[in-house]
């Protein structure tokens, strides 16, 4: 990872990628120019080419963010002993934790449509781990702990299905605890997946 450089003050690579993130979801990525974000910060476009060389670079390091906390969970996952829905009950959990702690972030991310090079990247990212999670169905299938009835890739979407929606309506807020989503989202996916052996 890069050092960011220095800027002008309170404008570092950090605040700078919080601006870009926020217009992207506000806006679209295609709906904001480098003079919008220049504009909403106060600062000449030239400012913001000293932290980063594009606007597509902005979007490579916000989707980034999601993605790499996504892929800490599953990594952290991986490593787990037991059986395999409780690692993936870990794997939906440490999610909806990444989603409320990276909100902005993974918002962007559900967005992306794979019309840039760095969009593409992040859906091929998207696929990969979505792999894993039907992997993990499957050796839960395989296990005897999850219903046979439904196609592992259609129960990995279905549960991720439930857990991306929380970009539409979760917010945090001071003293809301995203552990309680978490716990719900589990309740929910997981009492209805579960065989009961």
């Amino acid at each position: 990872m890069t050092t960011p450089r220095r800027g002008r003050p309170g404008y570092d690579l950090e605040s700078l990628l919080q601006v870009a993130v926020k217009l992207f979801n506000e806006r679209g990525y295609d709906g904001t120019s480098m003079e919008d974000l220049s504009r909403k910060l106060g600062i000449t476009k030239s400012a913001i080419y000293h932290h980063v060389p594009s606007k597509e670079e902005l979007l490579r390091l916000a989707v980034d963010r999601a993605l790499d906390g996504l892929f800490e969970v599953a990594s952290e996952t991986a490593r787990l002993d037991g059986r395999a829905i409780d690692r993936l009950e870990h794997l939906v959990r440490g999610s909806v934790l990444v989603l409320a702690d990276r909100l902005p972030f993974v918002t962007l991310l559900l967005r992306v449509r794979g019309n840039t090079k760095v969009e593409r990247a992040a859906l091929a990212r998207r696929r990969e781990f979505d792999r894993l999670v039907t992997d993990l169905v499957k050796q839960a299938e395989a296990e005897g702990d999850v219903r046979p009835d439904v196609d592992p890739a259609v129960t990995a979407r279905l549960v991720f299905g439930m857990v991306n929606s929380l970009v539409e309506w979760y917010k945090p807020r001071r003293g809301s605890a995203a552990a309680e989503v978490a716990d719900a989202v589990c309740k929910v996916a997981f009492e209805g997946l579960r065989t009961g052996s």
